[in-house]
């Protein structure tokens, strides 16, 4: 069962999806638009391309002919993805999956319109009057996303009239892709936020779920995140219907990773990836019997998962370079090492700049251990390394 997979994307998720891939003799082609990206450096092969450009995109599955086609990132030309289907070749989760989750518009409409999913008030916006308009429609603060983006670029909070034309500004920067639009919603009074792994499988298996996620972030990009998160029997229960509803209706097979807010009045959805998240590097700790990735190659490759067991507690957190660099190196990683029930990660990217992620620690512990000291460690351990110019 060897398959040849097309990976469009090849950051440090992505890296850890080819290492799984390869772990049981699986072939992975890894594009991106730049080369020696992380997940290149352990692929079969690689491409180097703009994934915006469908001729592009077509040029390079022709050449390859892949059984499966694996989304990695938001910036891809992904209306291509139902042709391809059409084709015979598989496209993960599925083409209608990875073209919602793709642009936060498809897939909020689908949540709030079409599944009552309760959601944030929001409202879109193609312009900065639009914004204003938006805004006076759901009230501050609220928060600004640009409908195509990752690990929170572009994302801001609105607090007065004096951000608006920030926020504005800052998301058309942030924003990935062609689509010069924001979704502007109404700020959650949330007690905290959560990802649910969620897991789609083939031949009619059951939908699994991992033990929820509990993350903090800054600049809208994850800092630390933590398995399992403390939240009650009735959010979890609440937080698992509306994962179920809304991969079903996405259709195929993978891992999902479906985000959270839980507040005093219950459970609101919030985002969702069709693939491996970040916050769910936690689990490379090994805090389940199998990690994210391991997931997502299984359900994809129809590899029936018998069952999802927490097996320790653990903590990531992020090692972040502050400045620019076009030959980034680590100094402190023997401080790391040296920790107990302690790894980390180095995800090999070539250039650094502020508040990029070069890395993660993690750190663990028996099921017994109060989960925010193991959050702790991890972050103490964390401001042990120091990525340099």
């Amino acid at each position: 069962m060897n398959k040849k997979i097309v990976l469009l994307g090849s950051g440090e998720l992505g890296k850890e999806f080819v290492i799984a891939a390869q772990r049981i003799g699986q072939t992975v082609i890894a594009v991106d638009s730049y080369e020696n990206a992380p997940a290149m450096q352990v692929a079969h092969g690689f491409e180097v391309i703009n994934m915006l450009d469908g001729a592009e995109l077509d040029r390079i599955i022709a050449k390859h002919n892949p059984d499966f086609i694996v989304p990695e990132i938001e910036a891809i030309r992904t209306e291509r993805f139902y042709d391809y289907e059409k084709q015979g070749i598989t496209v993960v989760p599925s083409a209608k999956a990875a073209n919602f989750t793709m642009n936060r518009k498809a897939i909020r409409d689908l949540a709030a319109k079409e599944l009552g999913l309760k959601t944030a008030n929001y409202r879109y916006a193609t312009s900065y009057e639009e914004l204003k308009s938006g805004v006076e429609a759901v009230g501050m603060p609220c928060v600004v996303k640009p409908l195509m983006s990752s690990s929170g670029k572009g994302q801001s909070t609105i607090k007065s009239e004096d951000d608006i034309e920030k926020a504005w500004n800052y998301a058309v920067e942030g924003s990935r892709g062609d689509i010069v639009e924001v979704i502007v919603e109404a700020f959650v009074k949330f007690n905290s936020e959560i990802t649910l792994l969620t897991v789609t499988q083939n031949n009619n298996l059951p939908t699994l779920f991992c033990a929820p996620i509990g993350h903090r972030q800054e600049r809208g990009d994850y800092q630390e995140s933590w398995q399992p998160a403390r939240v009650s029997d009735k959010d979890i229960a609440e937080a698992q219907d509306m994962a179920r509803k809304v991969t079903e209706a996405l259709g195929g097979a993978g891992l999902f990773g479906v985000e959270f807010f839980l507040a005093d009045d219950g459970v609101y959805f919030s985002e969702l990836s069709p693939r491996p998240h970040d916050t769910g590097m936690v689990t490379l700790a090994n805090t389940q019997n199998f990690n994210e990735f391991e997931l997502h190659l299984r359900a994809i490759l129809s590899l029936p998962i018998f069952e999802i067991t927490q097996e320790r507690a653990g903590a990531s957190a992020v090692i972040l370079a502050s400045e620019n660099s076009d030959h980034p190196t680590f100094t402190g990683i023997e401080n790391v090492a040296g920790q107990p029930k302690t790894d980390f990660r180095l995800f090999g990217k070539p250039t650094s700049r502020p508040y990029r992620r070069m890395g993660v620690v993690l750190n663990y512990d028996n099921l017994d251990t109060p989960i925010e000291e193991i959050v702790e460690r991890a972050k103490k351990i964390a401001t042990l390394v120091t990525v340099n110019k």
